[in-house]
């Protein structure tokens, strides 16, 4: 059976559609139709030529979807963060996964800008354009310095100029770099003062962003086009930065991360139930004639899909229960009130629910992938089935910042120690450890120490007053203090 052929899918009395609005459930159909026609076709041939999938959203442009959670005074959808959840689910399961990831990045640049476009009309030119323009956005948070540690950019740095800002930017990892028509960049602040806690984001078009030749190469999600970029001094107009100085680290937390680790555990489920759609077909209609049975009438293989199927419902309805919570903390998704209120930030809250769906949502996707190609046999292990895309593109969620590591160690480290344990930006020396260290040290090593931290052989200890009530101060020779402590304690 060919990819592109049509068969039958795990039935709709699987879904949870009481979640859904009936316009909710009349766009998926609407969304479903245009997979069928448009992405799931185009997405087999991206695979292949590593296009980049505009084609895919124009098709999602027609449906308004590129202002899906866009209030409609801006000319959006106004919809919310279950439909959200809806969309980038049945993109990924009848549609393209890598213009799952392209719309997932595209949404998450457009949130950032929804909560600080009060009044700000650069931003609101932009929300305007969205789906009439096809206008991509994308949103550049890397560095090449920290990894999948995005929120930490050190090679980075923005300046005030008389007329706006002077933005420095250099990211190793931009989901659509160079083809995005905008970008939503963080950097350190302005004021930056050595603390990486301090950031700032802006507003960067396309032709103020440095991109070499697309030669993004990959395992699978190919048409995804990821790679680095660089915003080399370019300045920008008072109205290009999203929010104020040193409102990056709220915006991550609040705009970004929730809505965004939500819409990709979305996709990922989609990319698992995309599995167990063609492992349905294939078991269903290979014959084992000398038995008589099916390969879907084998114990084994109703196990495999009953199991895999179970472990997706339960991370669906995760995900789903988390954009239920998003919603109800933000009045359904109301972007307008953060204008009304800009210290209004209810999804900070829930974070750390959204961590745990990113990573529940990757992780089955890998066994399911795994047990779907087990449950085809040799069929599966054929391009011609459409299995062993799936199983390269399914592998990406894990290693996406981010990786299951990181929200594994966050969970863990959070719950048995509190939240203020993270540290994000390494500010809080871990005394323990530091001393436990120290005590490893000769008396020769700790002086070295010393004078390395100190970065000098000198240094100042305190002032005196000379006869003429000048203030002098004294400074002090650490080398003969760490030889003579005695003479040190004399003085």
């Amino acid at each position: 059976m060919a990819e592109a052929e049509a068969f039958d899918r795990i039935g709709a009395d699987w879904d949870p559609d009481w979640l859904l609005t009936d316009a909710q459930k009349e766009l998926r159909a609407q969304l479903i139709e245009i997979c069928n026609t448009t992405l799931h076709p185009n997405a087999i041939e991206f695979d292949k030529t590593y296009e980049y999938p505009r084609r895919n959203m124009e098709a999602l442009a027609s449906l308004g979807l590129l202002a899906l959670h866009v209030p409609k005074k801006y000319g959006g959808l106004g919809e919310n963060h279950v439909c959200v959840a809806m969309v980038l689910e049945t993109i990924g399961r009848y549609g393209c996964p890598s213009t799952a990831l392209v719309y997932t990045m595209h949404l998450l640049s457009v949130s950032a800008l929804l909560f600080r476009a009060e009044g700000n009309p650069e931003i609101e030119a932009v929300l305007r354009r969205l789906n009439d323009d096809v206008f991509i956005g994308t949103a550049s948070y890397s560095d090449p310095e920290t990894g999948s540690h995005f929120w930490y950019p050190m090679a980075s740095k923005a300046e005030k100029t008389d007329d706006g800002w002077r933005v420095h930017k250099k990211s190793s990892w931009t989901t659509s770099g160079g083809f995005a028509d905008f970008y939503v960049a963080q950097t350190s602040s302005p004021d930056f003062n050595g603390d990486f806690a301090n950031l700032s984001v802006f507003l960067v078009m396309k032709d103020e962003i440095v991109t070499g030749e697309s030669n993004w190469s990959a395992m699978g999600m190919r048409g995804n086009q990821s790679g680095p970029i660089e915003i080399n001094g370019v300045e920008v107009n008072k109205h290009r930065m999203v929010g104020f100085p040193g409102d990056g680290a709220t915006s991550n937390d609040e705009a970004l991360d929730p809505i965004g680790l939500t819409m990709f555990a979305a996709s990922y489920n989609g990319i698992a139930l995309a599995a167990m759609d063609i492992a349905k077909g294939q078991t269903t209609r290979k014959v084992h004639k000398d038995v008589g049975m099916r390969v879907a009438d084998y114990p084994t293989i109703q196990d495999y899909v009953g199991e895999c199927l179970m472990d997706t419902e339960a991370s669906r309805l995760y995900t789903f229960g988390v954009a239920q919570a998003l919603d109800q903390a933000t009045d359904n998704c109301d972007w307008t009130r953060h204008g009304r209120e800009p210290d209004w930030t209810p999804r900070t809250n829930l974070l750390h629910w959204t961590w745990m769906s990113k990573f529940i949502s990757c992780k089955n996707v890998y066994n399911v992938l795994d047990k779907m190609l087990q449950a085809c046999g040799g069929s599966g292990y054929k391009t011609s089935l459409g299995l062993e895309r799936l199983l390269r593109d399914g592998k990406a969620g894990w290693v996406m910042g981010p990786t299951n590591e990181v929200l594994r160690q966050f969970v863990g480290k959070a719950a048995l120690l509190g939240m203020d344990s993270l540290d994000y930006w390494n500010q809080v020396p871990n005394e323990g450890v530091l001393n436990n260290e120290l005590k490893k040290l000769d008396e020769d090593a700790k002086r070295d120490l010393i004078l390395g931290l100190f970065e000098a052989e000198c240094v100042r200890f305190g002032e005196f007053t000379l006869a003429s009530g000048k203030q002098s101060p004294i400074y002090v020779d650490l080398r003969r203090v760490i030889s003579y402590p005695d003479l040190f304690q004399q003085v």
